[in-house]
């Protein structure tokens, strides 16, 4: 089902009073938990402040807790201390697709009906009786893949469809990252004159991610561009690319847009964005967890949109409204 269909008949039926809830739970605040990838990212504090506009039109109690750093051991004493609060549900951006599998299956022994956002757990399929991670929901996230390929194209036209491009991720095994960049070398590959080489893993680090793409230019001083493939790969492509002196020259495309993505794609430093729509991630992660406490059936997959920013349209309201709080 498409996710506006499935959201705008909920939220419809929600507003009119007419959704079928059973008796029992007439009269019962339900309480939605959401662990984020970490706390000071802007993209998840944007997606906290959709799931709370759904919360408070849906009467629903929304916890927020998350560590300060994306990584599965922070993470999961977090989710550990959530389970014991006992919420009716819970929305989370798994930090890594294998190590998070165990403890998301204690929430689901809890009776906590369990929603992925952003990232998944396995494979990212659900409810289809396969895999070890198979029990959540849903798994209402950005995709992509697609999003990869878009970036493979802005790039692609920003440096005539001719060069050396490479990828600036963060580690394998985070399932959003792992796609853009398959997307990426997916689109990439339509494009008989551009040449991709070795993916450079910072560790979310954007010093490191800078260093190293200096590195890869003072090995290829025909490098024509780069992908970062999250916030601190394209914070470090774009710090690069400044310290190099190429800025204008080495082009940049940029996965999430927070006002500093923003502030060097005004400076030249970055050429395009590609935009997630997080606030609409937590706001249908929060309804489809309503729907499911109320015995609704889900979409085990909802699919959220992209913007692409460059210079022209920056300024525009219509592309402003997807830059990220801080």
């Amino acid at each position: 089902m498409d996710r506006r269909q499935f959201a705008g008949a909920l939220a419809l039926a929600t507003a009119a009073g007419a959704l079928a809830r059973p008796a029992a739970a007439q009269d019962k605040k339900f309480t939605v938990a959401l662990i984020p990838g970490l706390t000071t990212d802007a993209f998840y504090i944007t997606m906290h402040k959709g799931a709370q506009a759904a919360a408070d039109a849906l009467g629903v109690e929304l916890l927020f807790q998350g560590a300060p750093e994306f990584n599965p051991t922070l993470q999961v004493p977090v989710l550990q201390a959530m389970i014991a609060r006992q919420p009716d549900a819970l929305l989370i951006a798994p930090t890594d697709k294998q190590q998070l599998i165990a403890p998301l299956r204690q929430a689901h022994d809890a009776g906590i009906k369990v929603i992925t956002v952003d990232t998944f757990i396995d494979d990212g399929k659900y409810q289809d009786g396969s895999g070890e991670g198979d029990f959540p929901l849903s798994y209402v996230a950005s995709d992509n893949v697609m999003g990869g390929r878009m970036a493979a194209r802005a790039l692609a036209q920003a440096i005539g469809e001719k060069g050396k491009v490479y990828v600036s991720n963060v580690k394998p095994g985070i399932s959003t990252t792992d796609q853009r960049e398959q997307g990426f070398k997916e689109g990439m590959a339509e494009f008989a004159n551009i040449e991709v080489l070795e993916t450079q893993f910072n560790d979310n680090d954007a010093n490191k991610a800078s260093s190293q793409l200096q590195a890869v230019f003072a090995r290829n001083q025909d490098l024509a561009g780069v992908f970062g493939a999250n916030l601190f790969s394209a914070f470090g492509a774009a710090d690069g690319v400044k310290a190099a002196g190429k800025t204008g020259e080495i082009k940049v495309v940029a996965f999430d847009t927070p006002t500093r993505i923003i502030d060097d794609l005004k400076g030249g430093a970055v050429d395009f964005a590609i935009a997630q729509h997080p606030a609409e991630i937590g706001f249908y992660g929060v309804v489809t967890a309503f729907a499911a406490l109320t015995d609704q059936s889900v979409p085990t997959s909802i699919g959220t949109g992209f913007t692409v920013m460059d210079r022209d349209n920056i300024e525009k309201p219509e592309i402003q409204r997807f830059v990220y709080s801080d």
